[in-house]
């Protein structure tokens, strides 16, 4: 099956969008067309397409633009032209805005004459007031004109719809009043105000929205751009992008490293703070993993590239950043089906209010001045950004943290965990285990050494690591070996039989010396041939010390934590009963981990599931939240919805807390936007509220909305709180 066949993800940039409307009519348009499975972001100003069987980008792009939007595809160049052009557009914005500021001011000036005894008899000349606004309305008013006609050109309706309709309709009576010297208040001053309120509106948000993105921005802002790579026996420098997987490269003190690499010569400490969140410097020696962007305080290191481009931790941070800030959370679908018949009965509300105003007062501009008030209060801007730009921050201060959220929807669910299920190794311990006992029974504590490290070589799991680590293997030839899952391995050494694994396995659960070790806290393995028990070797994983105040921070927010383990009851007991855990399942295989939480989910409430190893992989995916210690293994990281790149399980306490603080952001948000239109529309239609006011009032809804997303950004981890 080709890669278009299963379905592939491409990233466009979207051009032309102006509010919710926009939004949720372009993913429509999209996902009705076959082999296009859409989601369009209006704060990133994003949509991310799955493209199956024949469809390609050209087909988006053409289906995008008959919706009347503009998109491009994303890549490696395209923030870099966005900003380019974004920047362009804003200096020209700010110059049109203070250009309207200048018309509109001597027309708004005369508004305090409207509620004085001699009316429109002080205003100023009716012609100079139709040469001031005409500019306003049609040339500063262009983009609502041109955005509103390729929204109706697409078959919807969106904010520039609104503006124009309203703003036209106010200039189009006064101009007839104006030419035809009729005896009516004129309201061009009401129509260039809403334009140029509305602009300005404009301009604020953009502002406010371009700094909920910082955070990402900070990141790639991190990646050097040359390295000292060596060449044929000389150091050069070169761009970061021509260093290929195995090229050696020299990092001195001060300098940020290149790429993702692992150090062979050097000893110095280096600042991972853009990574982890923890600003006390990691040392590293020769056989150490060093991360692009991350600072080298001291000490030159010579280095070999391990992941370069977009294989670089730091470039997988970013690509998770953006496609979080770009997906949707489930508490906005709610506003998405408003938006998508908002404008529409907005303006059935503003012809009802025209007709019903008519009708009622006999005036034409009494009905006509009421009704544009209530397409202009209604502009649907504030609904759109609502959530996205709440997401867009809160993954930002996220990625900062160490806390990398793979969706909005993973964001939105962490909040209401009930039970977490804490695998142990790794995760609670600290994951390097060590050999601390060694009882010699029928070989000698060397022979029983060297015999288990020849049945572990090449093994990855932390138990085989810990004996690898404690002799070197001699040289001794392994044959007819089998690794039996969550028992132990066994193979041929020199003729004889051996065999490596848990106690009762091989039929020592009940012996003292191994229920003594294991009541210790530490995990015990036993080598036997086929005559006897050879040796019982324990291994013992600390407890990381941030792990009893994590759970203390967990059980405080009254979220059960389940403890889930290979391990034996005993060793299992122990370490539970120190990281202050009531509840653990010991002996459990690998593959039924995920049979574990799924025995949890039963028994109801929100589970999530935190681990770090391969075998961990199935429970995680299983689980309603997953998160993955960002220490452990590709396969969990892949598996998870958030990784925590601090191997501390505080981060997941943290992702708890910053779910929280993002859905009361979003709550927080929608009540602004609804709470303009609830109270907004019937004053307008009621004949209480001034066009003037109401665009003022609908460009203040959109800024306090992205405002109070960026207050998102006083929140901090815990250990920053302490």
């Amino acid at each position: 099956m080709s890669e278009v066949d299963a379905g592939r993800v491409v990233e466009f940039s979207i051009g032309g969008m102006t509010c919710a409307a926009c939004s949720a009519r372009l993913e429509k348009v999209l996902n009705r067309k076959p082999g296009m499975q859409a989601n369009v972001n209006l704060a990133a100003e994003r949509a991310r397409v799955r493209l199956s069987g024949a469809t390609d980008e050209a087909a988006v792009i053409e289906a995008v633009a008959k919706a009347g939007f503009s998109a491009k595809v994303v890549d490696g160049q395209t923030r870099e032209r966005e900003k380019a052009e974004k920047l362009r557009v804003y200096r020209s914005d700010i110059q049109r805005f203070w250009i309207a500021v200048a018309l509109t001011l001597p027309l708004v000036g005369q508004m305090f004459f409207m509620f004085g005894e001699h009316g429109h008899h002080n205003e100023l000349p009716r012609w100079f007031q139709l040469a001031l606004a005409t500019p306003v309305q049609f040339w500063i008013g262009w983009r609502f004109y041109d955005g509103g006609w390729k929204a109706l050109r697409g078959g919807g309706a969106n904010m520039d719809v609104l503006v124009a309709l309203g703003t036209s309709m106010a200039w189009g009576f006064s101009a007839v009043v104006t030419v035809l010297g009729l005896d009516q208040y004129v309201y061009f001053e009401g129509a260039a105000a809403v334009i140029t309120l509305v602009l300005m509106g404009k301009l604020l948000e953009a502002g406010a929205k371009a700094k909920t993105s910082e955070a990402i921005e900070a990141l790639i802002r991190l990646q050097p751009k040359t390295a000292r790579v060596e060449r044929d026996g000389q150091w050069l420098e070169v761009p970061v992008d021509a260093l290929m997987p195995g090229d050696i490269f020299m990092v001195r003190a001060g300098e940020s490293v290149p790429v993702d690499g692992e150090v062979l010569e050097g000893d110095s400490s280096i600042n991972e703070a853009m990574l982890t969140g923890e600003s006390m410097p990691v040392g590293k020696k020769a056989g150490d993993k060093v991360f692009a962007a991350t600072a080298n305080s001291q000490g030159a290191l010579r280095c070999r590239a391990t992941g370069v481009g977009e294989q670089t931790l730091l470039a997988g941070i970013i690509r998770m950043v953006g496609e979080a800030q770009g997906s949707k959370a489930p508490v906005q679908r709610l506003a998405d089906r408003i938006s998508a018949v908002f404008v529409p009965v907005v303006c059935a509300i503003a012809l009802l209010t025209f007709a019903g105003w008519w009708i009622y007062s006999g005036q034409l501009a009494e009905a006509l001045i009421n009704a544009v008030a209530v397409l202009v209060i209604a502009c649907p801007c504030a609904l759109g950004l609502a959530t996205p730009t709440a997401i867009m921050v809160g993954t930002g201060q996220g990625a900062r943290a160490g806390i990398l959220v793979r969706n909005a929807e993973a964001l939105e669910r962490a909040e209401r965990i009930n039970i977490l299920a804490v695998d142990k190794t790794g995760t609670l311990t600290e994951g390097r285990p060590q050999v601390t006992d060694v009882i010699a029974l029928a070989a000698s504590e060397s022979e029983a050494l060297s015999l288990a490290a020849a049945l572990e070589q090449g093994s990855e799991h932390p138990l085989a690591r810990a004996i690898l680590a404690r002799v070197a293997v001699d040289g001794e030839n392994v044959t007819n070996f089998f690794a039996h899952a969550g028992r132990g391995v066994s193979g041929e050494i020199n003729g004889r039989k051996m065999r490596l694994g848990a106690p009762d396995w091989l039929g020592a659960a009940a012996d003292e010396r191994v229920l003594a070790l294991q009541s210790a806290g530490k995990t015990t393995v036993v080598l036997a041939d086929d005559d006897q028990i050879l040796a019982i070797i324990g291994i013992a994983d600390a407890l990381r010390p941030s792990s009893r105040q994590a759970i203390q921070r967990l059980r405080a927010k009254g979220i059960r934590v389940v403890m889930l383990t290979g391990d034996n009851a005993a060793t299992a007991a122990t370490i539970a009963r120190q990281a202050g855990i009531d509840e653990f399942r010991a002996g459990i295989l690998p593959g039924d981990k995920a049979a574990a939480v799924a025995e949890l989910k039963a028994a109801g409430g929100l589970v999530a599931m935190v681990g770090d190893g391969i075998n961990d992989a199935p429970a995680l995916a299983a689980a309603d939240v997953s998160f993955a210690i960002g220490a452990g293994s590709d396969a969990a990281v892949e598996a998870a919805d958030l990784t925590l790149i601090r191997s501390d399980l505080n981060g997941v306490v943290d992702a708890i807390d910053l779910s929280h603080a993002t859905l009361s952001k979003i709550r927080q948000n929608l009540f602004f936007a609804f709470i303009y239109n609830i109270l907004g529309i019937p004053l307008a239609a009621l004949g209480m509220l001034n066009p003037v006011f109401a665009g003022a009032a609908m460009a203040m809804s959109s800024v306090s909305v992205v405002s109070n997303s960026l207050l998102l950004k006083r929140w901090r981890p815990f250990m920053y709180k302490e």
